[in-house]
């Protein structure tokens, strides 16, 4: 897997986390505890620092980046779909970021809330606590996120990662 510093950023990545083969991972990157990054997703702190907590996946083709100025910071038992955009923005733990979303900077998506497929949201937006964020731009609907749903992905992915560990294998 391609893991690079970037002068004096080096990524720090705990020993119970998967990464993919082929991600990216660049600079001073944080990826906690049986956390999991996927195929093709690219995470580079070459700016600033991005911190991935625990247990939480970070899917197929995502890009995470960030700025001199903020952060990205993706919190405990998130879903950060495939194909979605993180930058310098913050997702409380318990959050979803779905399939080609974008969450752009000083954004915040808090605990239980979920950012739907393909939504935009833009600089400054808060989505609060229990919140789906929709559209694009991100249209905020009360209460209308499951947070079980969240977590029974959290876990679903952690538990994936014990089967990749143990039998991917390249053929080529």
């Amino acid at each position: 897997m391609p893991i690079y510093a970037l002068g004096s950023q080096t990524p720090s990545i705990d020993a119970t986390a998967y990464v993919h083969p082929d991600a990216v991972i660049i600079g001073s990157v944080f990826i906690g505890p049986n956390s999991s990054v996927w195929p093709t997703a690219v995470l580079r702190g070459d700016d600033g620092e991005i911190h991935v907590g625990a247990r939480t996946s970070i899917q197929d083709g995502t890009v995470v980046h960030t700025t001199l100025e903020w952060p990205t910071t993706v919190g405990d038992d998130c879903l950060v779909g495939h194909l979605a955009h993180l930058e310098a923005c913050i997702l409380e733990n318990g959050s979803q970021v779905s399939s080609g979303a974008i969450v752009l900077h000083r954004a915040r998506v808090c605990t239980g809330a979920i950012v739907g497929a393909n939504s935009v949201v833009l600089n400054d937006t808060l989505v609060p606590a229990g919140a789906l964020a929709v559209g694009s731009p991100a249209v905020i609907k009360e209460g209308r996120a499951r947070a079980q749903d969240i977590a029974y992905g959290a876990k679903n992915y952690v538990q994936r990662t014990a089967r990749f560990k143990r039998d991917l294998r390249r053929l080529d």
